[in-house]
């Protein structure tokens, strides 16, 4: 299916993290020529001192640079308050399925593989746009029987007692929270959670259901989270018998 240019965005800025400078001035000029506005640099401490200067709405970023991995820079946003919600988009070579949990483990909210298109990375840009406007539009704060969680803090509670998540668990506890007693397949919420053109197996989400179960453990929670045989998972509101 051919890509239409969207007109649904505003410009935005965008903070491309890439070591090659050949792949810098195609992001460059790709991306400005829809209209965005591009910081481009080649290195981990270059971006963590653009980051300082500038309102950046959404970043790229290499997974092998200088100064640091691109991993590293991911789990460096998320840690901190200014950049926790920013928008990210790992760009890499890495195609395989390790590489790409581990990507979105850190925080990557999407994964591209390279070579890529400039036509089919605006697309993936204007998903991700999408989503996280969409998250901005949900209510900060949300209760589901003893589980508690502010979006906009990044903090969730079981029983009062704050819940260590990480980011693609706190994404996935907050959908559900946002959809109690609501069924989703492992496509769903692939497709809700992760986003529609990310490039993981369904069984990804097996994984990051029993790491928040574990997580969930220790207040008691964790059978809130039930497994619907033969159609995918569930957050009830009285699971806790």
């Amino acid at each position: 299916m051919a890509h239409k240019k969207s007109t649904m965005f505003r410009a935005v800025n965008i903070l491309a993290v890439e070591d090659e400078e050949a792949i810098r001035d195609m992001l460059s000029f790709s991306l400005e020529r829809e209209g965005h506005r591009v910081f481009a640099v080649p290195s981990v401490p270059a971006a963590k001192k653009l980051l300082t200067t500038e309102s950046i709405d959404l970043a790229l970023v290499d997974w092998m640079l200088p100064g640091g991995t691109g991993l590293e820079f991911v789990r460096f946003m998320r840690a901190n308050d200014a950049t926790r919600a920013l928008p990210v988009i790992m760009l890499t070579a890495r195609t395989d399925e390790d590489d790409i949990s581990a990507g979105l483990d850190a925080g990557a909210d999407d994964y591209v593989t390279k070579p890529f298109s400039p036509k089919e990375l605006h697309s993936r840009i204007n998903a991700l746009l999408r989503r996280s406007q969409a998250q901005l539009t949900s209510p900060s704060q949300i209760t589901v029987g003893v589980l508690q969680l502010d979006a906009a803090a990044h903090r969730a509670l079981a029983n009062n007692t704050p819940l260590e998540l990480g980011h693609t668990e706190f994404k996935l506890l907050q959908f559900f929270m946002e959809h109690p007693e609501h069924v989703f397949s492992r496509s769903q919420l692939l497709d809700k959670v992760w986003g529609t053109d990310t490039e993981i197996e369904e069984r990804t989400v097996d994984v990051h259901i029993l790491r928040l179960r574990k997580i969930l453990k220790p207040a008691g929670a964790d059978k809130m989270l039930e497994t619907v045989r033969g159609a995918g998972y569930c957050l009830r509101v009285n699971g806790l018998n």
